[in-house]
């Protein structure tokens, strides 16, 4: 039986609260809803009273010092990259603190190729990743989509893809300075102590991630390489053995036509020829709305969303790379250039994200160890033959098709890749993430053709339904939830930073 694992890593007015008079700190009054990245629609917070976008850490320690005297809910948020309604608790007097404005980044040291340096909480990866470059440094391994913020990234548990080097964002802070509960900023050390162990994992349930001292290299360049692979060749193979070797890889499924695709990446020497720059979000209009008009045909019939899988295969079979000097496509395997570029990279000159096209999705991952990888693939290839002989075939209808990550073990109360928890099973080679974005209609009910077979599972923390919470109680290590629990009430005695994942898991008491 294959083991569904959480993985534990897994209305107040302006005039009752008004914006520090003093500062700069912008205020949009009367939100209701505060929505994810995709925009309308798609809230992250059903009801909040207000919005603030502060530009300095002392006005967000203000603001919290304003909202814990009266009792009003905080949430912080850098370009809420959610994909469910859980980020806030559902109180109308929420207030958001936009934190993308509050984005410095300072006091860079680089010895020997190693070193650390401060980043503010807006602060987002190409915006460090910029100013790392332009002074002969890199982020490492931990890294994420490109319009995440890294505080962001470590109250999430978020996390790239590697079995060989650490891979939760997490594994690469060296402090935090948090504002608590009480509008007071706590500076923490990186230690082996319960506070250390549940800031990396917060949930945002501490407080406010305002500064980060996070590692950083001296620059480098990668190589980035892909390859086809036959179903058989997966789900039959060493999966351990095919990742681990790389310093970041993934597998991208295809299940309509029965192929993966691995990616794989590596070092190379800095001098070597080559500036790749990666999309994987970037969309011409054409592009866009072709896509839109062929999803969309697939609502009720699954005809299309087999084209759709073809199409999207033999566009991802290419590099979703170009020049970064010239903007040029590059049409063949393997590329090269600087570290953050190739492994993350951004938008193309002159293109937009795909949700801007109405290109929405919904999506889930949910996290298996390693050694049980081969069972959950094959558990998910039975399910997907069922549906087909059911007469309702299933396939992926996003242009990279269905994301298989890894995540070397990384110790944290609620990170995705801890091996602390009580369900028995062998977390000592890491974790597999089964992510499974699936294409949200614009037309009729939003429902994509039979695409309920695989929702009642768990993905991360920003990747998941209330329901499937609810339904994955059961998966949590208690021992975990009380400890994060009472370093929560340390931070937050009163629960100003209350959230629905919060509730739902237990550890607001």
């Amino acid at each position: 039986m294959v083991l569904l694992s959480v993985a534990l890593a897994l209305s107040g007015s302006l005039a009752l609260f008004p914006g520090p008079s003093t500062t700069t700190t912008s205020v949009v009054v009367g939100a209701e809803v505060y929505n994810t990245f995709d925009g309308e629609g798609f809230p992250a917070c059903n009801a909040v009273s207000h919005v603030y976008r502060p530009s300095t850490v002392d006005e967000m320690v203000e603001l919290v010092k304003n909202a814990s005297s009266q009792g009003i809910p905080v949430r912080a948020s850098g370009n809420a990259h959610m994909w469910y309604d859980t980020m806030c608790s559902d109180d109308p007097e929420t207030i958001i603190i936009k934190t993308d404005a509050v984005n410095r980044i300072s006091d860079l040291q680089l010895n020997d190729g190693v070193g650390s340096v401060m980043i503010e909480a807006g602060a987002t990866f190409p915006q460090v990743a910029q100013w790392l470059h332009e002074r002969g440094a890199a982020l490492g391994y931990t890294l994420v989509n490109w319009n995440i913020t890294i505080a962001g990234a470590i109250a999430m548990g978020a996390h790239r893809s590697s079995l060989r080097e650490d891979s939760q964002v997490s594994s690469a802070a060296l402090a935090m300075d948090i504002i608590n509960g009480q509008g007071e900023l706590v500076h923490i050390e990186k230690d082996d102590s319960d506070t250390w162990l549940a800031a990396t994992t917060s949930l945002g349930l501490l407080g406010v991630i305002a500064r980060v001292k996070f590692a950083v290299l001296a620059d480098y360049k990668v190589f980035s390489n892909q390859t086809t692979l036959s179903e058989d060749e997966v789900l039959d193979g060493d999966i351990f053995g095919m990742i681990s070797p790389y310093v970041t890889a993934n597998f991208w499924w295809w299940p309509g036509l029965k192929k993966f695709h691995l990616r794989t990446y590596g070092v190379v020497d800095i001098d070597s020829p080559g500036n790749a720059f990666q999309s994987t979000f970037s969309v011409t209009p054409f592009e866009g709305n072709t896509a839109l008009t062929l999803l969309n045909s697939g609502q009720n019939l699954s005809a299309p969303n087999f084209i759709s899988e073809g199409v999207f295969f033999g566009l991802w079979s290419a590099p979703n790379f170009h020049d970064k000097l010239t903007d040029f496509p590059l049409l063949t395997w393997p590329v090269t250039g600087f570290s953050y570029d190739v492994l993350i990279g951004g938008l193309y000159p002159n293109q937009l994200p795909e949700w801007d096209y109405d290109l929405h999705g919904k999506t889930l991952e949910l996290a298996v160890p390693v050694t049980q990888g081969s069972a959950l693939l094959k558990r998910v290839r039975e399910l997907i033959d069922l549906a087909a002989a059911d007469g309702k075939p299933v396939t992926s209808t996003y242009r990279s098709g269905i994301n298989i990550k890894f995540g070397k073990p990384f110790d944290s109360f609620l990170g995705q890749t801890t091996e602390r928890t009580t369900d028995g099973a062998d977390w000592s080679q890491g974790a597999l993430m089964f992510d499974f974005p699936s294409f949200v209609p614009t037309t009729g009910d939003h429902h994509r053709y039979n695409e309920e077979w695989c929702f009642p599972v768990r993905p991360h923390w920003t990747k998941n339904t209330r329901k499937v919470f609810q339904e994955s109680l059961k998966n949590l290590d208690q021992d975990s939830l009380t400890r994060f629990a009472q370093v929560r009430k340390e931070f937050d005695p009163n629960g100003i930073f209350s959230s629905v994942v919060g509730e739902i898991i237990g550890v607001m008491n």
